[in-house]
């Protein structure tokens, strides 16, 4: 079976090709053409599709795909093993659902905490009997650098800097630096402390677009041997979800 997956985020629109569980193409856009799906559906021959998204409005090429291919949207109900105890499973954003399937449907019978870094950042705990009762959600890096530039009146926006890795600033810049990305780090091993003393057995899964900077921010801690960086993982979990709803 060759599934095409699809997930609509906020700011991107990342687009997969699965045989079975091997990720064949993967690649991302801001704008999407129809013409890119016709090409993927006749080279690799996709027998289903399924998409999550996290936007209100139907991307309009969706109805020009729906005629192409069997196409499922996915939702709340298709929790592939997972056991929902969110209280309200209707306003569970479906990134997020997907990445804790992704995560158990990949560590089977391990707890797992979940670590997404996009233009939000979550964290979400899934447990060695695939339980999930919630998470956390804060502001994403790039989310974080703008808000100190608009909501106050001299703080100039500045971009990520990956390599920095100072304990303070010593001008307005690396001081921001500082407060955002220091932040993040102590934010990541908070929650990550919060979660071992619950349960110490805890694989640290990162995702998204940041998890190649929340990897170099936790190399160094005591934390770096239980990481597994997981950059696909929402696709993954998404094509886990539309293998068990077609068996």
């Amino acid at each position: 079976m060759t599934h095409l997956v699809i997930d609509i985020g906020n700011t991107l629109t990342k687009v997969a090709v699965f045989e079975l569980d091997q990720l064949v193409q993967v690649n991302q856009f801001e704008i999407v053409e129809a013409d890119y799906f016709y090409e993927l559906l006749d080279k690799y021959k996709v027998t289903r599709a399924i998409v999550s998204s996290v936007k209100k409005n139907t991307e309009a090429w969706l109805t020009d795909l729906e005629a192409k291919v069997p196409l499922v949207y996915f939702n709340n109900l298709m929790t592939s093993g997972i056991k929902n105890h969110y209280l309200t499973p209707g306003t569970l954003g479906t990134d997020r659902l997907a990445a804790v399937i992704g995560a158990s449907h990949l560590y089977p019978g391990q707890n797992s905490l979940v670590i997404t870094g996009g233009t939000c950042i979550t964290y979400d705990y899934v447990d060695s009997g695939a339980n999930y009762f919630g998470g956390s959600i804060s502001p994403g890096l790039n989310m974080r650098y703008k808000a100190v530039n608009n909501y106050t009146a001299g703080l100039p926006l500045i971009n990520a800097d990956t390599d920095f890795n100072a304990a303070y600033g010593n001008n307005t810049e690396t001081a921001i630096r500082s407060g955002v990305q220091n932040g993040i780090k102590y934010e990541l091993t908070g929650f990550i402390e919060s979660y071992k003393a619950v349960n110490n057995q805890l694989n640290i899964v990162l995702s998204g677009g940041d998890s190649i900077f929340f990897d170099r921010l936790l190399k160094n801690s005591i934390f770096a041997p239980y990481i597994k960086n997981e950059p696909y993982l929402v696709l993954k979990g998404l094509n886990a979800a539309i293998q068990k709803h077609n068996d």
